[in-house]
């Protein structure tokens, strides 16, 4: 039996690397059109099996999309799995010749957002991210609509009624089920919510969600003032620590944003495991460890695979009817994994 052609003997023909022949198959980056047909050569004269992959990417009767992506924090796993997710989405789609340009704010600066989303609005056909609610948006998203480039907000709905669509939780629902959690498994008495900050609408809607839920349904709990923690592991640790020790009987913490490794490292610190009990949202290294620990009860997760792929059908769709005025509201349901699960 004939022996079958490999990626190697593709390397060999077209004398590039198996890395850039691994890219061209798989998506994983932008590869020149004379290179894809140098490998499409080579392919076909050495009866590459997937050949056809090739030819598929250089088939200009394809739709082209290009996407762009604003995520946070570069090296926070969450963030890590953010971007794997959204570059398998666009790798995977065969209605379209789809690439992604992903970049990271290293700040929670409204400039920085603003000049990241019209840096990747100047090579996009759609932008896509993660921003907090301020006006430096309003403005950037604006610019980037007259330009015809659409924008989505992810998980923070900004810039309303400028953008095309948001796309994530319904954060009112999320911090409902973070209070019906806590209310299900700790005692009555003091709980305490830690915010992002003040432009994250999201964390807004979640604090509204989780202390309407207790005002409707738990008047034995006192809901304490909520603390900003800047979405920062320090600060929520050094916040944590304090309320422990200005709040004896505190019964329960959710952590409505990031930061949620600096209440678990305090809790461990300070509290037996379920003393006080803790909600987070999505699973990491840390809150897997806190689920198998005892220190968290619940973490509700952001289904990342169906975000990324709405947002790709969505951004196509706006290409298609560009002219379309609705502002829209996509919303997903958290996976919610309790220590059971883990």
């Amino acid at each position: 039996m004939a022996r079958r052609a490999t990626i190697k003997d593709v390397a060999r023909a077209s004398g590039l690397s198996t890395a850039t022949i691994d890219r061209a198959l798989n998506g994983r980056a932008k590869v020149r059109e004379e290179t894809l047909r140098k490998i499409a050569e080579a392919a076909r004269e050495v009866g590459y099996h997937a050949r056809g992959v090739i030819d598929y990417r250089l088939d200009a009767s394809v739709p082209e999309l290009r996407l762009g992506l604003l995520l946070l924090k570069e090296k926070q796993p969450f963030y890590q799995a953010f971007r794997a997710e959204a570059e398998r989405a666009i790798a995977s789609r065969t209605d379209i010749r789809g690439s992604i340009t992903i970049r990271f704010a290293q700040s929670q600066s409204p400039a920085e957002f603003a000049e990241l989303l019209l840096d990747l609005g100047r090579v996009s056909d759609a932008v896509a991210g993660i921003a907090v609610n301020h006006p430096a948006l309003d403005k950037a998203v604006g610019d980037l609509k007259s330009k015809g480039v659409p924008t989505f907000s992810l998980l923070n709905d900004f810039a309303q009624g400028i953008r095309r669509s948001y796309i994530g939780l319904n954060n009112i629902k999320v911090g409902r089920q973070a209070a019906w959690m806590l209310t299900q498994t700790a005692s009555p008495g003091k709980v305490a919510i830690f915010v992002g900050g003040n432009r994250w609408h999201g964390h807004d809607l979640r604090e509204v969600g989780f202390r309407a839920f207790m005002r409707e349904n738990a008047p034995g709990y006192e809901t304490l003032e909520a603390l900003v923690n800047l979405e920062t592991r320090q600060l929520t640790y050094e916040a944590t620590l304090n309320l422990l020790d200005r709040h004896p009987d505190l019964r329960g913490i959710y952590v409505a944003g990031g930061g949620m490794e600096g209440a678990i490292a305090a809790l461990r610190e300070a509290r037996p495991p379920g003393k006080v009990r803790l909600v987070v949202n999505e699973v990491t290294p840390d809150s897997r460890a806190g689920l198998l620990d005892g220190y968290i009860q619940m973490v509700m997760v952001t289904p990342l695979q169906e975000l990324c792929q709405s947002t790709i059908d969505l951004a196509i769709k706006a290409r298609a009817e560009p002219n379309e005025t609705a502002f829209e509201q996509h919303f997903l349901d958290p996976r919610i994994v309790l220590p059971e699960i883990i």
